[in-house]
């Protein structure tokens, strides 16, 4: 075999160590829609591919110890089935989406076993190399120190090249399946590049490989994607739920949940819990009818466009996806010159701002199914109370389950440590057991002037402030004070038993 420069191995190993880490950043891209975009799902991501990198470095120390040639040929077999199984995660994951969540009903487990049964082959192929690379640049370079050295750099150089280009490039320009082509198409180049260093003589299987791999490419091309827009941030979709094609009502579904309801000509109708909730209570709350507001997650913008259709006062909403905005204006009826529109963060863009001060501030934005963890902690609500109007109110959209309430009396714990007033609303019916639920939890200074109102949600719909009492029983049984150090939200939701 002739000597290859380093150079090149150098170079193949930052590619192939790019390629694998894009695969990972794109791992969780695609598991959003199916179980959407969780400190869960990105711990199950990382720890699948951890493990299938480690158990390919493993398979590749094995095959380093064979003359070059022979390992570099099994090298660019295994880049070759990379090659085939990142093609084939774009087709394999909706297929076993449904299924493996049906039979693994507890969502860390469930999430954890999709993950390995679509991502771990595809990582443990593209950790195969490693080895084999380094082991030929020590034993062929003048100096095997540097040569190491270099080959442990170049891996790591390439995974951060690899992480950056698939969050700020390669997903928000073409998208999950397209950039998983461009990966299969890099494995590809690079296992037949090793092939033919190693002077294979299985070059009829390569080729069948090679052209397996590229049609599972075309394949996942061809696939149906389940985003109508994706996003930096989420995978968006828009769909049609109007009784009467003349009069469109539209539901936007963020990576796997539904994010909000509007219909075109009812404007101050709300057609969700939440957001009929947020919208009396603020009408409730509010001193006079142009009232200032900031709102956190924009969601749809149901609310803010009711607001705005009201003719309340200056709306300035904080939306962390831009084009989420964009989707909210084309296909929700939001007129973005009705508010201020922030893309950041919301306790960014509170923090910023110290001169601001709003009669109301609702939180509506979600990870999954829960809170932002940075936004149910008693330094986030002092900051909110900071940014409130005399007499103001802060509004905060929460899910929890009727069996455990852990979540809700943990952030209404919190908010009692800063405000003198916290209620608790929710529609007023029995739930069913184990039912998931949403409250809308208000801090302010005074109590609300009603115990109970009816508004379209939208049919007819009553809701009610919790009890005292039960209010009381609750935190002081289950709640937690929340803190930046300590809020284990996804825990009190149940999310680990």
């Amino acid at each position: 075999m002739t000597r290859i420069p380093l150079w090149l191995l150098v170079v193949s190993q930052g590619v192939i160590s790019a390629a694998s880490l894009v695969v990972e950043i794109v791992a969780g891209r695609m598991l959003a829609p199916h179980v959407g975009m969780s400190l869960y799902t990105w711990t199950a991501v990382i720890a699948v591919v951890l493990a299938g990198f480690s158990a390919g470095h493993w398979w590749g120390g094995r095959l380093a110890e064979k003359p070059p040639a022979k390992a570099l040929g099994w090298t660019g077999g295994a880049l070759l089935a990379a090659a085939m199984t990142t093609a084939g995660a774009v087709l394999i994951l909706p297929a076993l989406a449904e299924p493996v969540l049906r039979l693994v009903a507890q969502p860390v487990w469930g999430i954890t076993a999709l993950t390995a049964l679509v991502f771990f082959l595809p990582s443990f192929f593209a950790g195969v190399p490693a080895p084999v690379l380094a082991q030929i640049a020590v034993t062929t370079a003048d100096r095997s120190g540097p040569a190491l050295g270099a080959m442990f750099a170049s891996g790591a150089i390439g995974a951060i090249a690899g992480t950056l280009l698939a969050g700020f490039v390669f997903i928000s320009w073409l998208g999950s399946a397209a950039t998983l082509v461009v990966v299969t198409i890099v494995y590809v180049a690079s296992g037949a590049l090793f092939l033919w260093l190693g002077r294979s003589r299985g070059r009829g299987a390569a080729l069948a490989s090679a052209v397996a791999a590229l049609g599972l490419a075309g394949l996942a091309l061809a696939a149906p994607d389940p985003c109508d827009r994706e996003s930096r941030y989420f995978c968006l979709r828009v769909e049609d739920v109007s009784a009467d094609p003349a009069r469109p009502v539209n539901l936007m579904v963020i990576d796997h949940l539904a994010h909000g309801i509007s219909a075109r000509d009812l404007p101050l109708v709300q057609f969700t819990e939440h957001t009929a909730m947020l919208d009396a209570l603020s009408m409730q709350r509010s001193a006079r009818a142009d009232f200032t507001s900031f709102h956190i997650g924009g969601g749809n913008y149901a609310v803010p466009r009711a607001f705005a259709a009201r003719g309340t006062g200056p709306i300035t909403v904080a939306e962390i996806d831009p084009a989420v905005t964009e989707l909210a204006a084309e296909a929700f009826w939001f007129d973005p010159d009705t508010a201020t529109v922030l893309h950041e963060d919301g306790r960014r863009a509170l923090l910023t701002r110290p001169d601001q001060r709003y009669d109301i501030i609702i939180g509506d934005a979600f990870t999954d199914v829960v809170v932002p963890v940075h936004l149910v902690t008693q330094e986030f609500f002092r900051l909110a109370a900071d940014r409130l109007a005399p007499g103001g109110s802060f509004l905060i959209n929460v899910i929890d389950h009727e069996d455990r309430l852990r979540a809700l009396a943990s952030i209404v714990a919190t908010m009692r440590t800063v405000f003198p007033v916290v209620e608790v609303w929710t529609q007023q019916v029995q739930p069913l057991p184990g039912q998931r639920m949403v409250f809308v939890v208000v801090g302010g200074d005074s109590r609300t002037e009603v115990d109970a109102f009816t508004v379209p949600a939208p049919d007819q719909t009553r809701f009610g402030a919790l009890g005292d009492a039960f209010v009381d029983q609750l935190v002081e049984a289950r709640g937690l004070v929340l803190t930046d150090d300590y809020a284990p939200i996804d825990r009190l939701m149940g999310r680990q038993d």
